[in-house]
């Protein structure tokens, strides 16, 4: 039931009386992109089948490239949360994985990262004023203290070089932080018992899978390498690989996914599998034989993960030096663009050691495998409820399942 802008539902005073189940604490999910989205559907679960637990979710009006989002919380068949109301409303406890408006929420905020640490500089914006240094995004201090407070509760890391790089820049937020691992990098990890049968969703089988991932913005594979996509249908032969590609959200809700779709129909005809932003990159990961990357957090999963990596992009003027994404690229092969794509391919898939990899690793998560158990534990802690007897489950993300382009689009107007 809605008045105006005003939703009733299992939060809130009137939490009682509509409620059938009986629940002791309400959980908001703050949800301000659908990149943050997919990251938090590592972390909710653990809380919502807890029948101690509501969840509710909600999207503050704060991100850049929000586009999407309304129609992410429709599919997902959650209580939405007007973000208004949820700024005169209290809760138990608060999750999030991006910035933006968090100070006026009325919870514990467990704050988590959507990417594998802090690697990029903010873009500088066109403007008059005098051009300044940047930190790295993420942890600047008016990010994260707002009148006198930090704004979270608790700042989930996945390694203590992180939490270290945090507190250069706000020693008042290191103090809160949890070094946690990274429960993306994990449910990745454990994806890759069912590599099989991701090659067969992807159509794979015998053939050599090369996976294209793109971030979103300047720098990025498709900022340089718009017809990168195009040449390889091209160049490969279908009968020995089969070539996937996923493309970051922001890319598909900024230019529309109609846009996106026909951008690329092409070469969707001529085999290729373009997988669908909110989910299925993962899985293309776990069963690829090779990924053509970028500065993007999934270059850096993929090969953290055992998963030779091609560099075709990386601006460095976008790049933090150290950071996680810069070392990948001291390591990783660059693909050059005039060149055959086959030769590289294979020269590349060779080129990656074992020691490399578990470098890669051991920037991306200290602690592999252990997410869910401290997460959940300080979710638990929060909440002031005792946590489940039972260990946290970590899944294997779900087959991949292409964007499907029908024959006559561009005349089904």
């Amino acid at each position: 039931m809605t008045y105006g802008e005003w939703v009733r539902g299992p939060f809130g005073l009137d939490a009682q009386r509509g409620q059938t189940l009986q629940y002791q604490r309400t959980v908001l999910v703050v949800i301000h992109t659908v990149t943050a989205a997919t990251r938090l559907g590592d972390v909710v679960p653990m809380l919502e089948q807890d029948p101690r637990v509501q969840v509710v979710y909600t999207h503050p009006p704060s991100a850049l490239i929000s586009g999407g989002v309304t129609e992410f919380l429709a599919r997902l068949g959650g209580v939405v949360v007007p973000w208004r109301q949820v700024t005169q409303t209290r809760f138990d406890l608060a999750l999030a994985a991006s910035d933006g408006l968090l100070e006026w929420v009325h919870a514990p905020v467990v704050k988590m990262l959507h990417g594998a640490g802090y690697n990029k500089f903010p873009a500088r914006w066109d403007g008059h004023g005098t051009a300044v240094s940047r930190e790295a995004a993420g942890p600047q201090q008016a990010r994260l203290i707002c009148h006198g407070r930090t704004i979270a509760s608790a700042i989930v890391l996945p390694t203590q070089r992180q939490v270290d790089r945090l507190r250069r820049s706000c020693p008042e937020a290191a103090a809160i932080a949890l070094v946690a691992g990274d429960p993306c990098y994990d449910r990745l990890s454990v994806s890759l018992g069912a590599r099989d049968a991701y090659r067969r969703a992807l159509g794979a089988r015998n053939r050599r899978l090369v996976v294209v991932s793109s971030t979103w913005g300047p720098g990025s594979l498709l900022n340089r390498h718009p017809d990168l996509l195009a040449k390889l249908m091209y160049q490969l032969s279908p009968r020995q690989y089969q070539v996937a590609a996923f493309i970051h959200p922001g890319v598909w809700y900024w230019h529309g996914i109609r846009q996106i779709r026909a951008w690329y129909a092409e070469s969707v005809r001529q085999g290729l599998f373009l997988i669908p932003p909110e989910e299925g990159w993962r899985a293309a990961l776990a069963a690829a034989d090779i990924v053509i990357g970028d500065q993007g957090s999934a270059t850096c999963y993929a090969a953290s993960a055992g998963i030779p990596v091609l560099l075709a992009s990386f601006p460095t003027e976008e790049i933090e030096p150290g950071s996680t994404v810069a070392q990948l690229a001291d390591i990783a092969p660059n693909l050059q663009p005039e060149q055959p794509y086959a030769p590289q391919l294979e020269k590349a898939m060779s080129a990656w050691r074992p020691e490399q990899h578990r470098a890669i690793q051991a920037l991306v998560t200290d602690i592999p495998g252990q997410s869910a158990r401290i997460i959940r534990s300080a979710m638990y802690r929060l909440m002031q409820l005792p946590e489940p007897d039972n260990e946290p489950q970590v899944w294997p993300v779900p087959a991949p399942r292409p964007v499907v382009i029908p024959e006559t689009f561009g005349g089904d107007w």
